[in-house]
């Protein structure tokens, strides 16, 4: 196993656990860069050659993804114990075995101590996607340890990787079943079915992440006018329905997303003619909608996936909720989220404080949102908190 030696004083971030060390931190006088391969397993040493890490070595601004603080293999065993421990936190969740639920998160990068991977589990089969070389290198030994570490609820691994891997890599890497095969898509949340697409469909084939705040927006529903924004397959739309909405409107710039959105409608509710989806841009429809609204979801994708990108996606935020607040109705409950991580909370409430002020209505904030305990936050790494959201009353 290779070694990557630090620079004398840039150790402490890893004395705190955090799981990145980044390219200036590296002393290359001592540590050979080039005869490394990316996504290699490497030994992390300070300068003075105190043992500090395990870690997958990439090329780019973060150099090093900490695997483990301990030194030891990362092998069969190593992925078991880990993916296990990750089955068992979702299992006292009562997310692994309710005859309500077979949708979950079972791993969260660097929530779940294995950063640069995702497993989404959907039914008896899971998604994987891989976020560095080091994980993709590996998928094989993962997907082959999560039937005994989900206790074999897990059959099939399906490896959706094609979006997310360092393009720089060139990897030519391609969807596919690394385990079993399946052609049933269906899944349950909270009683619901959904179809995931987890062939085309973004991320890897529905936003789990917005369960819990999926099922508030059911109890503000009933007898309200909805109006469902960037709703890719039409969650919330669909717990609007159950909740007793009098109309629900859908609108997403995709036609493939709105396909879904109304095969999920039909798969759980039939023909309903409470629901109508449009294929449309966001911000033009909302701002020349003469639907009365009385809740309205805002759910748009990452306006920023890093920084470079922070003050257009702020100057987004605000003109979207703007237009918000300046059509929903007296009464109105807006839904309004960001799931850009280089957007922190504070910052998005600011934009959305600026869009209440310019609109001059009375504002108040009735619920603080964020992702749920399957997709948990290293307590080290505060950058795993991407999902922000409000539940505002407007008057």
């Amino acid at each position: 196993m290779n070694t990557i030696y630090l620079r004398r004083g840039k150790a402490e971030s890893l004395h705190r656990f955090h799981p990145w060390i980044f390219s200036g931190a590296i002393d290359t006088k001592r540590t050979d860069l080039a005869t490394l391969r990316e996504g290699a397993i490497v030994r992390l040493c300070d300068s003075e050659d105190n043992f500090l890490a395990i870690a997958h070595y990439q090329i780019g601004s973060i150099s090093a993804r900490v695997l483990s603080f301990t030194e030891t293999d990362i092998d069969t065993q190593f992925w078991q114990e880990r993916l296990h421990s990750a089955y068992l936190l979702r299992k006292a969740l009562g997310l692994t075995s309710s005859t309500q639920h077979d949708t979950y998160r079972l791993i969260h990068g660097e929530g779940d101590q294995l950063p640069g991977l995702i497993i989404d589990v959907y039914g008896d089969t899971a998604v994987m996607q891989a976020h560095s070389v080091g994980m993709h290198l590996q998928r094989q030994e993962i997907a082959n340890a999560l039937n005994a570490a989900t206790e074999g609820q897990v059959r099939n691994v399906y490896y959706k990787s094609d979006s997310t891997l360092p393009f720089k890599a060139d990897l030519k890497q391609e969807n596919g079943f690394l385990c079993g095969d399946t052609m049933h898509n269906i899944a349950k949340e909270y009683g619901l079915q959904f179809h995931i697409d987890w062939l085309h469909g973004q991320k890897t084939g529905f936003f789990v992440d917005q369960r819990e705040n999926r099922k508030l927006l059911e109890h503000y529903a009933k007898g309200r006018h909805v109006l469902n924004m960037f709703c890719y397959t039409g969650g919330f739309s669909v717990y609007a329905l159950r909740g007793g909405a009098t109309l629900v409107h859908s609108v997403d710039a995709s036609a493939k997303a709105i396909d879904l959105t109304r095969d999920n409608v039909q798969l759980n509710f039939g023909d309903d003619p409470r629901h109508t989806a449009y294929t449309e841009d966001a911000f033009r429809f909302l701002e020349h909608s003469e639907t009365p609204y009385d809740l309205i979801v805002l759910d748009p994708p990452a306006f920023a996936k890093h920084k470079d990108a922070l003050r257009n996606a702020l100057k987004g935020y605000t003109r979207l909720n703007a237009i918000a607040f300046r059509k929903i109705q007296p009464g109105g409950i807006l839904f309004t989220f960001s799931c850009s991580q280089a957007v922190n909370k504070d910052q998005f409430r600011l934009a959305v404080f600026t869009a209440a002020a310019r609109s001059g209505r009375h504002v108040r904030i009735l619920h603080q949102l964020h992702q749920p305990a399957d997709h948990p936050i290293n307590i080290y790494h505060p950058e795993g908190e991407y999902l922000k959201g409000l539940v505002l009353q407007v008057e």
